[in-house]
């Protein structure tokens, strides 16, 4: 970590803000070793590397005939002498000579003499005796070689990888039961304001429920390498803000907050987060969540620290920075491969007025029909402060930084959620 930057006057683009973000981030290093029925979604701490081939050896793709094929002919009928059966798991452990075949199932080891196999759909069989004409089979076809999916030594599955069901699927057929992925990212989160109330308890006059907490557990929740630290509603004052933030600081290495970072708000957010570390605030060129704070705390009474995001309160602002900044952010401190963002293309269902100069998130849906390009249709208000149209969307508008008004049709970029992991 560098130390502590100038308070920031300019706006700074998204795509300044993430890069500063990520170049400052240390990943974690601590491994552990799990079950692979464990290793879902996990980060893998080394590289994997090939203990056998795979296949061990050479196989039959298909169901059919096994046999030499020196032994085809081009311009006649082919007729082969059927001397055996070869089944997965249990070999023909006769020598198939020119002239002969096997009969074989799929993923049967390739009997000796033998490199072609005939699928048996192309086969005529006459009692011993099976026939096919010219064109019907090509030498090597339908066979897997020993090696062809993997060799010894070869990598299967490199370090950083998020573990995927078919991962799961490689390492057993490796042989490994178990398998080293990092320790899981500890990440801390608490929502700020004294006008804020936690479910159950009553609303007074003024106050609103705190909605923000959930939200960021659920998408904290889908990262399913970050263990999650649930720490309430934090009152504004200096002490009970420093408190928890030191307490944090014991348990995680990332904490995020909400609310407490827009210009004009109490003093002391911005003097606790100074006073605990190197914390820039910044104003953002984008809507909603133009307001964030990002640097890193400390206790130097014991030596913690941990990364804070500080988050704008308003609840779609919430998301919308979680998605541009801080996902991919907890991607590197995970020590994981960032998986790519899935944007589509969709076209406008309506006009759009869009201000140049800053990336603008809007909240849609995407219907599609005929098979052509998805079309995109704002689901209502888009205030920073209104969940619902949030909850109604299935993915977010993203406009571009140079990009004016949008008219109806016009191309532009998606972000859904289904697929942010």
């Amino acid at each position: 970590m560098t130390g502590p930057h100038p308070m920031q006057t300019d706006f700074q683009t998204v795509d300044q803000a993430r890069q500063n973000i990520l170049e400052q981030l240390v990943p974690i290093t601590g491994t552990r070793t799990v079950a692979i029925r464990e290793a879902l979604d996990q980060v893998l701490a080394a590289d994997v590397l090939s203990p056998i081939n795979v296949p061990a050896h050479d196989n039959s793709a298909m169901d059919g005939y096994a046999f030499h094929s020196s032994t085809i002919q081009c311009a006649s009928i082919t007729s082969l002498k059927l001397v055996g059966t070869a089944l997965a798991g249990k070999l023909f452990d006769g020598h198939c000579a020119p002239g002969e075949c096997v009969r074989i199932m799929t993923g049967a080891v390739m009997p000796a003499g033998c490199d072609t196999v005939l699928i048996q759909e192309n086969a005529t069989v006459n009692g011993d005796v099976i026939s096919f004409p010219p064109g019907a089979v090509s030498p090597g076809d339908n066979r897997r070689l020993a090696g062809e999916d993997l060799t010894i030594g070869k990598t299967a599955l490199p370090a950083g990888k998020l573990l995927r069901p078919a991962d799961l699927g490689l390492l057993a057929s490796l042989g490994m039961a178990e398998i080293v992925v990092r320790r899981k990212l500890r990440v801390a989160f608490f929502s700020t304001g004294d006008e804020l109330r936690s479910l159950g308890q009553a609303l007074d006059e003024g106050c609103v429920y705190d909605s923000n907490r959930y939200t960021l557990y659920g998408m904290l929740t889908r990262l399913r390498f970050i263990e999650i630290l649930d720490m309430g509603v934090v009152h504004d004052s200096p002490e009970a803000l420093e408190q928890a933030m030191l307490q944090a600081m014991e348990q995680a290495d990332v904490i995020l907050t909400s609310g407490g970072v827009s210009v004009g708000e109490a003093d002391f957010t911005k003097d606790v987060m100074e006073k605990l570390g190197s914390v820039n605030f910044w104003k953002i060129a984008m809507r909603p969540g133009r307001p964030m704070a990002f640097g890193q705390v400390h206790n130097a009474a014991n030596g913690n620290s941990a990364f804070l995001f500080g988050l704008p309160g308003n609840p779609v602002a919430v998301m919308v920075t979680f998605y541009a900044f801080v996902r991919d952010a907890l991607f590197k401190m995970a020590s994981a491969n960032s998986l790519p963002v899935p944007m589509v293309s969709a076209r406008l269902a309506q006009d759009l007025r869009k201000r140049p100069g800053r990336t603008e998130y809007q909240r849609a849906r995407l219907s599609t029909s005929n098979g052509g390009m998805p079309t995109a249709h704002l689901t209502g208000s888009q205030g920073s402060g209104i969940l619902r149209s949030m909850s109604e969307s299935d993915c977010l508008l993203v406009l571009e930084h140079a990009q004016g008004d949008l008219k109806a049709g016009d191309t532009v970029m998606a972000l859904p959620f289904e697929g942010l992991v």
